[in-house]
């Protein structure tokens, strides 16, 4: 069916995971072209900096802090939006959290923690979204990942999240758009490795500071093609060239993509000692940074 979407001056736009990395560089995108704007992560002091900032350029910006894995903290971010803006025109289901080590050595407790936000965070919030937009129409965009449909070494229980996330969002289109008929654009986003902080904000069971491989891709690039599916309903996106590539040969040729993934392992670890071991799995970062870090000095990227 044909979905008519507003131009970003014209959206309210709430994004999880608002506060570093993607979800900032969405924040700050839709600002400057001007759309309305509901950020949310559980770093509550760097949001309150973040819309601070965005404000003082003329954005139109609120902060709402919120756990995306507990639904009343969802339920209450939507029932905030409404109240200051009257509407909701897309919701972005960005917050996103990893853990570095192989699968059997992650602790059940962990991986059902990285559940709870990567997709009990995306299911809250769509299902916690989808009323509101079904009732004016707008857009749903989920992001996952090119691990949606290819893996990862070091990160396998990340990717099984992200796989269920590509799951859940091409179920859901089909129900609410075809069976339907709703006026609401679902859309999955699948960037490959993006330069932001995602590295340190892992739980990290490794004895090295923890990297994506290269190449990695801008913020700003995945926050362009997620606001580009605010304005023109697609099905999904994907972002940066390996992407495509990745995610074409885990469908096509799966064989030969496992065994290029497999040489990704050593390709995820700066040798130095891990800086921030828990990362975010379970406590607020409280980072306000777009792009990621560098290793220290003196620290060798593995070859």
């Amino acid at each position: 069916m044909d979905i008519s979407l507003k131009p970003l001056d014209q959206q309210v736009i709430v994004i999880t995971g608002a506060s570093s990395g993607i979800g900032l560089a969405i924040a700050e995108a839709a600002a400057r072209s001007g759309a309305e704007l509901v950020l949310a992560a559980r770093s509550a002091h760097a949001l309150e900096e973040i819309v601070t900032r965005l404000n003082a350029h003329g954005a139109g910006a609120i902060a709402v802090p919120c756990d995306v894995a507990e639904l009343e903290q969802v339920e209450t971010l939507a029932q905030t939006a409404i109240s200051s803006f009257e509407r909701i025109d897309t919701w972005v289901n960005n917050a996103g959290v990893s853990i570095d080590r192989f699968l059997e050595e992650v602790s059940e407790a962990d991986s059902r923690r990285l559940f709870d936000t990567n997709f009990w965070g995306v299911y809250h919030g769509s299902m916690v979204a989808l009323p509101y937009l079904k009732a004016s129409g707008g857009a749903l965009i989920n992001v996952g990942s090119e691990v949606s449909d290819a893996v990862i070494p070091l990160q396998g229980i990340y990717s099984a999240s992200k796989h269920a996330v590509k799951g859940f969002t091409d179920a859901l289109r089909v129900e609410v758009q075809e069976v339907e008929q709703a006026p609401v654009a679902i859309t999955l986003i699948q960037p490959t490795a993006v330069n932001t902080p995602y590295p340190q904000h892992a739980k990290n069971y490794m004895e090295q500071e923890p990297k994506l491989p290269s190449p990695q891709v801008d913020p700003s690039d995945v926050a362009q093609a997620i606001l580009e599916a605010a304005t023109t309903s697609s099905r999904e996106k994907k972002v940066g060239v390996m992407a495509t590539v990745n995610t074409t040969m885990a469908k096509i040729v799966p064989s030969l993509g496992a065994k290029i993934s497999a040489k990704l392992t050593d390709k995820q670890q700066y040798m130095e000692e891990p800086r921030h071991p828990q990362g975010a799995l379970y406590h607020a970062s409280e980072t306000t940074t777009v792009v990621g870090q560098t290793h220290g000095t003196g620290g060798v990227e593995r070859p």
